[in-house]
């Protein structure tokens, strides 16, 4: 779990208008942090630092300390809007999270031993990921920052799916959970197509005879 912290304000100017001027302001990002036994309360982000924690991807799979005028708040991000063309956020949602209540979150998957694969390396084969992150659920001190895959042993023509991974003390598939026929392929090695193959030649072949057959008649 990554420590990040960010300064807030509570909201009391509602409304599109006021969102607006806030961002306009460009100090800020106006955003709602809701869940738990609280009500839902808007606030305001302070940009510098919001800005910077986005860059990193384990703030989206990560436990937030949200600093409202003081107090102290466990989140996690469950929505960004960002402007349709211009590199700025527009909104925010936090969840509030209880350290005694699991959470559900989708986390980053990597691969690792790419590099080293036999499939790639030694098969000629090629990488095909088929998800980027996996959802998973787990108290808050148990959320990992991503789940990572180890492929160096993999062979062409193998898949994995969820089940080839080994997640975290306390961690759980969401998926999984539903029964083996949600165990997703999660990536694949297969051998590489090259072009101008004989499969190619033979195509190639084939249309060079209708052709002289066509220009015979």
């Amino acid at each position: 779990m990554s420590d990040f912290i960010l300064n807030a304000d509570i909201r009391h100017d509602l409304g599109k208008g006021a969102s607006r001027r806030l961002r306009r302001a460009n100090q800020q990002v106006p955003a709602v942090v809701y869940g738990g036994t609280q009500e839902p309360q808007s606030i305001s982000v302070e940009k510098t630092a919001f800005y910077k924690a986005i860059e990193d991807e384990s703030f989206f799979s990560s436990v937030i300390t949200l600093v409202i005028e003081g107090k102290k708040q466990q989140v996690v991000v469950r929505d960004l809007q960002r402007h349709p063309f211009k590199p700025l956020l527009t909104h925010a949602d936090f969840l509030r999270v209880d350290a005694t209540h699991e959470i559900t979150m989708n986390v980053p998957l990597h691969v690792a031993g790419e590099d080293t694969c036999v499939g790639i390396k030694d098969q000629d084969g090629e990488l095909h990921v088929l998800a980027n992150e996996v959802a998973i659920s787990c108290l808050p001190k148990d959320l990992p920052d991503y789940l990572e895959i180890d492929i160096s042993a993999v062979e062409v023509g193998t898949t994995l799916h969820l089940s080839d991974l080994t997640l975290p003390a306390g961690v759980t598939s969401v998926d999984l959970s539903h029964g083996e026929d949600h165990d997703n392929a999660i990536l694949s090695v297969t051998k590489m197509k090259v072009r101008g193959s004989d499969d190619d030649d033979e195509e190639s072949d084939s249309e060079g005879e209708s052709t002289e057959g066509d220009n015979a008649e």
